[in-house]
């Protein structure tokens, strides 16, 4: 069986990494999520991630701090995420590149566009740290952002709900998952699925978006093969 999608962009929020702990580092997680993103590899996906930095830091709950100082802070839990990540990729055979918006050669490579597209070529799995290496900016958007760098076929955005509702499904037992959505009906209808910033690119870049859920990790391998899980987002 052929996967649908030959190059993705997979965004994967700090906190799935932290497991039921809520925090820091589950390393049995890790290896689930890890397995999944081997078994696309070794079905020849050509794979980039991002991840985020939840798990540690969360900006907009820094309290007083200056703005720009905290989003500086959330970039490094992201690398500290892409070195766990690669780590644990590399424990089972895949051959892994860190990149980082921010200089921090003596751990990772700089963010280069072309550098980032061979290594993929040669079947490289890579992963983005510290999202676009600027403040006020988030990692969806820096998901969004790579995805059309790198011309993937698809983002795959795993959270930790199994799509789009209308509404907040841990609160409300009426809420409606939407199978399919336009970016045009995600933001009129207000839906949080990731900041508009966000959605434009991917809008105006014609890169469809996959929200799933990943409390299941096989979920990352049955979306590259086409499976309808999760929300299919479209122009």
């Amino acid at each position: 069986m052929e996967p649908k999608y030959k190059r993705i962009l997979l965004k994967l929020s700090g906190e799935a990494l932290a497991g039921e702990k809520k925090v820091g580092l589950d390393y049995n997680v890790i290896t689930e999520i890890c397995k999944s993103i081997k078994k696309c590899a070794d079905a020849g996906v050509e794979i980039g991630i991002v991840v985020g930095g939840g798990n540690f830091w969360r900006g907009r709950s820094s309290g007083g701090m200056d703005r720009t100082r905290a989003d500086h802070i959330g970039m490094l839990a992201t690398a500290m995420n892409a070195l766990a990540v690669a780590d644990v990729l590399e424990a089972l055979g895949v051959v892994v590149r860190v990149q980082t918006a921010i200089s921090m050669q003596q751990v990772a490579e700089p963010y280069i566009r072309n550098r980032a597209m061979r290594h993929l070529q040669k079947g490289r799995v890579v992963i983005f740290g510290c999202g676009t290496g600027n403040p006020f900016f988030s990692t969806d958007t820096a998901s969004a952002l790579r995805a059309a760098e790198i011309e993937a076929d698809v983002l795959l955005k795993a959270t930790m709900v199994d799509g789009v509702y209308d509404k907040d499904p841990n609160k409300y037992d009426d809420a409606v998952k939407y199978n399919k959505l336009t970016y045009t009906e995600m933001l009129v209808k207000g839906l949080t699925v990731m900041d508009a910033t966000s959605a434009a690119l991917c809008r105006d870049n014609n890169i469809p978006i996959i929200v799933f859920d990943l409390s299941r990790p096989d979920n990352i391998y049955d979306a590259v093969m086409g499976e309808e899980i999760g929300t299919l987002l479209e122009v």
